[in-house]
């Protein structure tokens, strides 16, 4: 069965989602002896999901067992964690649909991929995504056999990287008036924007520090010509002097729960 969102708790090993375990095959029903080792969750790459459309990425992971263990008696996938508690006693933890499919690298070597899958709530009725989720979590790895039939069948590792599970950002610049007389002053107004997954919208993110850059035409570099803090709406304004042409924009270097995002430039016309 599949394990929905982190507020369900587990209540023992065959409520883990990424693990529905077939019918029983001749397989020992014991904890496996196997390892995992180079788990890359989104290729080490942070997870950006919307308001609204599902997002899935792609785990990596190598498998090591002993030669006796069949590679087809096993089952094993990854499972994001946040907390100290890794297991089936954790409070928190998010896996996919699906069991990892393996290919055989040799007698005890298995090279696995799994999908793990982001789906903002309530959009669907397997909604998981709620706005407290966004942030660090810990990476971990689940194996058991395909005749499991009880907690002390499963194998849990801990501790094998981190990934950033965050809500998509938009950025906007306007810099008025345009054309600008020299000496004459500009204002610049923006917006900081991030996917709210209660409500299915994008939302003001207030209260952040975003830089006004400038780049004079014909330059490749922009600068820094001031920091400003979003409103409580996540809206942005500043004046500056209108020295020569150029453009402006904004730039949010962002947070553990929010990307990094920054606006194409503004183009304005010194006269």
């Amino acid at each position: 069965m599949r394990k929905r969102a982190i507020v369900v708790a587990v209540s023992g090993a065959f409520a883990l989602s990424a693990l529905a375990v077939p019918a029983a095959q001749a397989a020992p029903t014991a904890a496996p002896n196997v390892t995992f080792s180079n788990v890359k969750v989104n290729a080490g790459k942070n997870i950006v999901v919307g308001p609204t459309t599902k997002v899935t990425v792609t785990a990596t992971y190598t498998v090591t067992k002993p030669a006796s263990v069949s590679a087809g008696s096993l089952v094993s996938g990854p499972l994001l964690y946040r907390g100290t508690t890794f297991g089936p006693d954790a409070d928190e933890l998010w896996g996919g649909d699906d069991a990892g499919s393996c290919t055989t690298v040799s007698s005890t070597v298995l090279h696995c991929t799994a999908k793990i899958q982001f789906r903002p709530a309530p959009t669907t009725d397997f909604g998981d995504l709620t706005n407290s989720l966004a942030g660090t979590w810990k990476i971990g790895a689940l194996a058991t056999t395909t005749n499991a039939s009880s907690e002390d069948d499963f194998k849990w590792q801990g501790n094998l990287g981190t990934v950033k599970v965050q809500r998509a950002s938009k950025l906007t610049v306007d810099a008025t008036p345009e054309p600008v007389k020299k000496g004459k002053t500009l204002t610049v107004t923006g917006k900081l924007t991030r996917a709210n997954w209660d409500t299915n919208k994008y939302a003001g993110y207030a209260a952040q520090s975003v830089k006004l850059q400038f780049k004079k035409k014909g330059s490749s570099t922009y600068t820094t010509v001031k920091t400003i803090k979003t409103s409580s709406t996540g809206t942005l304004k500043t004046t500056v002097k209108a020295s020569a042409d150029g453009y402006f924009r904004y730039s949010f270097a962002g947070t553990s729960t929010t990307p990094a995002v920054t606006t194409a430039g503004d183009f304005v016309d010194v006269k």
